[in-house]
């Protein structure tokens, strides 16, 4: 049986969302610290998470996963504890850290709810993680886990979310419809700089989408032609950002006498407030406006084949860490490329306002 070794803990590192209406604005003001800006413009941007009655659902998502991921590693017999800390709301990454360091956690994987590489879904997890160590006496070590959007686990589900939706479409619409590949729009910069060679988030995405629609092509006999497109997109007009914007993409292609639409959220592992509010409320609004049949695929969330993905990413990295013998390489799966580094490279999605210590890198 694998062991995971030297790992006595496994922590789950997310984004963190409001709880209830009064959470809306203090929630904000985490995130964008440091930018000045106003509450009046953070009450604005709150008017996404009012109309969900003020509660995101990413932190029910995370316990849900948790539960999901403790009973996997309890059926496989990997007796290790799962903690949950979030980067901006409860419970905060430091005072997770402080219950792991009570509870006597000596070294834990770190599995973050970001597939991807930048500075957002990376090196700034690794910031937070550093800050949280810096400020939690006798905190335990904490190792980050690879990238995992390439990973057997989370492109299945992709696949089979896919299928699904395009099952959904009118039956005129599903075999010429078009799929329409979505994430988390960032600065063109930003992509820019992302990985150690630049431009991996995009890279990455490109291939998840590629990856899916020959799956899907081997399942239906049909390639259907597909598209990366962004949603979220924020920050000053004048500053680019990736494009094109996932309503703007629907109307082209209704512009195109398309017949119709699926949207696959590759960016995302859950239904993150971008998925509820972007794709389910926003751009189907678009869709319903333009007269274009919409589908949305699932995420992959608890998703059996992803929760066991966590257990085999951890399994995997204790046995780098073991340092095994040479002759018995440690299996890494991947699908499309080789599997990312586990340690982020020298310079690798730098932050644009200027270096701050991170944890799990070179640098």
């Amino acid at each position: 049986m694998a062991s995971p070794t030297p790992y006595d803990a496994l922590l789950l590192v997310s984004f963190g969302g409001p709880e209830k209406p009064a959470d809306v604005v203090p929630f904000l003001r985490n995130v964008t610290a440091g930018k000045n800006i106003p509450d009046a413009r953070l009450e604005e941007v709150g008017e996404h998470y009012y109309g969900f009655g003020g509660r995101s659902p990413i932190n029910d998502q995370n316990r849900a996963f948790v539960e999901a991921l403790r009973a996997d590693l309890a059926a496989d017999g990997v007796d290790v504890p799962v903690y949950w800390g979030n980067r901006n709301w409860d419970p905060y990454l430091a005072d997770t850290l402080a219950q792991m360091r009570d509870d006597g956690v000596q070294r834990a994987a770190a599995l973050v709810t970001s597939a991807y590489s930048s500075y957002s879904g990376c090196r700034q997890y690794r910031e937070n993680l550093a800050a949280a160590v810096a400020e939690v006496p006798g905190a335990p070590r904490i190792d980050k886990l690879r990238h995992y959007y390439n990973h057997p686990g989370f492109l299945e589900p992709m696949v089979d979310a896919t299928l699904a939706a395009l099952a959904e479409l009118p039956e005129a619409a599903r075999r010429a419809g078009h799929l329409a590949f979505v994430t988390h729009s960032i600065p063109v910069s930003m992509d820019d700089s992302s990985g150690p060679d630049g431009n991996a988030y995009t890279a990455q995405h490109r291939l998840v989408m590629e990856q899916v629609v020959a799956r899907v092509r081997q399942e239906t006999g049909h390639r259907y032609p597909a598209e990366l497109v962004f949603c979220s997109r924020s920050g000053p007009p004048h500053v680019p950002w990736l494009e094109p914007d996932v309503n703007d993409h629907l109307r082209d292609l209704h512009a195109r006498e398309v017949p119709g639409a699926v949207v696959v959220p590759i960016g995302f592992v859950s239904d993150h407030m971008e998925v509820i509010y972007d794709l389910d409320t926003e751009a189907r609004a678009t869709a319903e406006e333009i007269g274009l049949p919409f589908a949305r695929a699932a995420t992959a969330g608890v998703d059996p084949r992803f929760v066991a993905m966590a257990r085999d990413l951890l399994l995997e990295r204790a046995a780098v860490e073991a340092d095994q013998p040479t002759d018995q390489p440690v299996e890494r799966a991947a699908v499309g490329s080789p599997a990312s580094w586990d340690v982020c490279p020298v310079g690798c999605c730098p932050n644009p306002r200027g270096a701050r210590p991170a944890l799990s890198g070179q640098d």
